[in-house]
């Protein structure tokens, strides 16, 4: 059962979470947003906009996310997909230069266990 409802939930800048991604459908839950509870080992909960350069980088870590896996209704990612990523695996891709565009609005506040807000915020994608 999930701890966590999106109309409840907050993102990284304390205010309501929003959608990250319907096409393809993204998140934990596969609900479109960021939403995690205690069974979200990963906390899938930053929000972003894919670059090549990460999925390579993805890819050479051990997670290839642009191949589609059927079985799991997985169409992979292509450049310019919004998707909820491993708070850890952004970090990794943060401090080796390849970290994607995050959408803070859309990136579940529990992120903030793992990653620090300025560096969020250093590759914001959504901040006016």
């Amino acid at each position: 059962m999930r701890d966590d409802k999106s109309s409840e939930a907050l993102n990284v800048l304390g205010t309501e979470l929003e959608v990250c991604g319907t096409d393809p459908m993204t998140g934990y839950f596969r609900d479109g947003c960021c939403n995690t509870d205690a069974h979200d080992r990963g906390s899938h909960t930053v929000c972003v906009r894919v670059t090549q350069a990460f999925l390579e980088f993805s890819r050479d870590q051990g997670n290839d996310l642009m191949t589609p896996v059927a079985e799991f209704g997985f169409p992979g990612l292509k450049e310019g997909d919004r998707w909820c990523l491993c708070a850890s695996r952004w970090n990794d891709a943060f401090k080796a230069g390849v970290a994607p565009r995050v959408m803070l609005r859309s990136t579940h506040e529990a992120a903030l266990r793992l990653v620090k807000l300025e560096d969020l915020k250093q590759v914001a994608g959504d901040l006016s």
